[in-house]
């Protein structure tokens, strides 16, 4: 099985030392959102096949990929490499941080292991679609040699996301919208472009609607990909976790609301103070990553 860590929540910036001690204990535990069933996930080298890392800034972890390689576990790791305002994005490590970090990560393990995430493209007053462009180009120029592939996502407005987005914008003064699939699709295509001029291939995550000539169907969880990180085959079905979701079958570890980076743009966190809050408390030597039952005083 593959393990995904995590799309919910950033395990490698705030939780690593969580994950190190479940690795060495062999598993850990993991509650599902919707029913709330309990279940022990073995996390045994001879029951994982690989790991995907899912994170905005990988600097805290870097120390424990060592490790994980001495036990010889493949690994690939999605970056969030985004490059926003703190309006958007109020406590993301600085990009040329998370930029110089997966430099690291592409020259000690390889450019098959990071994969770049220009996720989610968010349009504002303050990143429109020239920001988007130049943002990208600037980017894209940097990590050119670092990796083959950029993943790229259009925000979708969930009712919570509306929320915080609209909240965001009354606190900072700033303004957005969600434009027609056209002009997304337009984007993506001058995105492939300039993703192509530096080495890489562009794909579209769970968003099929803006596929177009180069530009591919994401698959984040790719035991491919991992296959040739590992030099051997990896055995995995495509199972994707939502619709037009391209993923092959993995078991995630993660958690919502317990990421603080705050991104107001995210699906993962209906409640910033909440991700905080449990990021506070969060028990480094439990089975969990947020235990089920623990009750916080926190508004929603």
């Amino acid at each position: 099985m593959i393990i995904s860590a995590s799309y919910k929540t950033d395990i490698p910036t705030f939780y690593g030392e969580w994950l190190m001690g479940r690795i060495r204990a062999g598993y850990c535990k993991s509650v599902n959102p919707y029913g709330r069933q309990v279940y022990r996930i073995s996390l045994a080298r001879d029951d994982v096949d690989g790991f995907v890392f899912w994170t905005k800034n990988a600097g805290p972890f870097l120390p424990h990929l060592p490790e994980i390689r001495r036990r010889g576990y493949p690994f690939v790791v999605q970056y969030s490499i985004n490059g926003y305002p703190r309006t958007l994005e109020f406590s993301v490590v600085d990009a040329a941080k998370s930029i110089e970090h997966m430099k690291a990560l592409s020259g000690e393990y390889g450019p098959r292991v990071p994969v770049w995430r220009y996720d989610t493209v968010v349009f504002s007053s303050e990143t429109g679609r020239e920001f988007h462009l130049r943002n990208f180009e600037r980017i894209a120029r940097r990590l050119e040699g670092s990796t083959d592939e950029v993943v790229v996502s259009f925000a979708q407005i969930y009712r919570k996301t509306r929320r915080n987005m609209k909240w965001a914008a009354r606190e900072f003064g700033f303004t957005w919208e969600d434009p027609a699939d056209e002009t997304k699709l337009s984007l993506a295509g001058e995105l492939a472009q300039c993703a192509r001029s530096h080495g890489m291939t562009l794909s579209v995550c769970s968003q099929r609607q803006y596929l177009g000539p180069g530009i591919e169907d994401a698959r984040c969880v790719d035991a491919r990909r991992l296959s040739d990180v590992a030099g051997r085959a990896i055995p995995a079905a495509l199972k994707g976790n939502r619709p037009d979701c391209g993923c092959y079958e993995s078991r995630d570890i993660g958690e919502y609301d317990t990421c603080p980076h705050g991104c107001v743009y995210c699906y993962a966190v209906n409640n910033r103070a909440l991700a905080q809050e449990r990021h506070q408390r969060h028990d480094p030597a439990g089975e969990f990553l947020w235990a089920p039952g623990r009750r916080l005083k926190i508004g929603l």
